[in-house]
């Protein structure tokens, strides 16, 4: 399975700006996505999470009302509208799989598959 991030870039803050992540091989339309993010000098953070129908999401206190994530099955894609962007949202933003199950979940450890990470960067 290979996940494929891209969409990042500079943008001012109350901006938008949206990731996609195409993914091949596997059974994508079957496998519960995340997106997770890594600001400089910290641990990687849990985003957002869709469930494999598309149906269920769920989204870090930090984002949630400003981030949507979303999927295509039909196009083996995961994507996350971000709007009203800040400053603190600079990060390298990743793409993930879920190994097993069909739960979402924010747990990093449980996500088996990741993209190489697309840099978002927010000015002031």
């Amino acid at each position: 399975v290979q996940l494929q991030a891209f969409g990042g870039g500079l943008v001012q803050a109350g901006g938008s700006l949206r990731l996609d992540c195409a993914v091949s091989g596997g059974t994508f339309s079957s496998t519960v996505m995340g997106w997770f993010r890594q600001a400089p000098g910290k641990e990687r953070e849990f985003v957002a999470t869709v469930s494999w129908n598309g149906l269920n999401t769920y989204y870090a206190d930090s984002v949630k009302d400003r981030f949507t994530i979303s999927r295509d099955n039909a196009k083996n894609t995961v994507y996350l509208q971000m709007n009203r962007v800040k400053p603190e949202d600079t990060a390298v933003y990743y793409c993930a799989g879920l190994g097993t199950g069909w739960r979402i979940s924010r747990v990093s450890s449980e996500y088996a598959y990741w993209g190489q990470g697309t840099l978002v960067t927010v000015s002031s």
